[in-house]
């Protein structure tokens, strides 16, 4: 695989129980930190792995039924999150993005649109289809915000579906394959079904050699993945396919087990963004 560069940084935040990520899990607010992967491209630019947190959520959470999305998971989104302000600090050049990887359309993780709208967005068919063709309700229920994604996105989208198929290492196993969505083998595009219509993660290798997997959302913390643990069905059937999201889960869990080089980060885990920066650091 093309090497590329990549930092995995924080882009606000939201609270909600633990137990609704992990079964077993407590039964008090924890936070759940919205991360953006930034990746360097040898040639071609900055890509984005999703967006994170931005006050755009604000005001698309400002009206009713949106608003019980924000009840529901409270965010923090501060000033040092605008997107200029959040840009200056982890010293990325605006200019040097030449488009945004994103793994699903909740808003937590699209929440930056706006910014990017009229460059190419690398996504899945399914996941657009489902945002532009559900009601008002329906979308909150399944933490979708059409009003975050810009009509010109279906314009700049270039589908997952319809990139090549290329094999993945085996420093991936038991994943075995991803759609090569720059055609050059740097960044393969991984579907990880069950979180929700159109979940899909990203592999790619650092510039250091080391194996990364972006899990997006197809499990929340380094606790579920490595003990094996999902979260309840509650939360997967109301978001997703429980039987689908915990086959996914199967696989994270014997691609961590069975390849100790691997990092793989979703995206609401500290800990193991932490664990990432310490040991990439090393």
């Amino acid at each position: 695989m093309t090497r590329v560069g990549f930092r995995w940084l924080e882009r606000g935040s939201c609270r909600h129980p633990e137990r609704m990520t992990l079964a077993g899990g407590s039964l008090c607010a924890v936070d759940f930190p919205s991360m953006v992967g930034v990746i360097e491209h040898p040639t071609r630019g900055l890509f984005l792995f999703d967006t994170g947190y931005d006050p755009a959520f604000l005001e698309a959470t400002r009206p009713f039924p949106e608003r019980f999305y924000r009840w529901t998971t409270p965010v923090d989104i501060g000033a040092d999150a605008a997107w200029r302000a959040w840009l200056g600090a982890n010293a990325i050049d605006e200019a040097a993005i030449a488009g945004t990887i994103v793994s699903h359309f909740h808003g937590d993780h699209v929440a930056g649109m706006r910014h990017l709208a009229d460059m190419p967005v690398y996504c899945a068919r399914a996941g657009l289809e489902q945002l532009r063709g559900t009601g008002r309700i329906g979308r909150v229920r399944r933490g979708l915000l059409e009003a975050l994604v810009p009509q010109a996105v279906d314009e700049q989208a270039r589908f997952f579906e319809d990139a090549p198929t290329a094999r993945l290492p085996t420093a991936f196993a038991p994943f075995a394959e991803g759609r090569d969505i720059l055609g050059d083998g740097s960044l393969l595009a991984v579907e990880l079904p069950g979180h929700c219509a159109g979940h899909w993660g990203l592999a790619f290798t650092t510039e250091e050699g080391r194996p990364v997997l972006l899990a997006a959302d197809a499990v929340w913390s380094s606790r579920s993945l490595t003990e094996h643990r999902p979260p309840p069905r509650l939360t997967t059937a109301l978001l997703g396919d429980t039987k689908r999201y915990r086959a996914t889960l199967d696989l994270l869990n014997r691609a961590a087990s069975g390849n100790a080089e691997l990092a793989i980060l979703p995206s609401h885990c500290r800990t193991s963004a932490r664990a990432f920066r310490t040991t990439d650091a090393g």
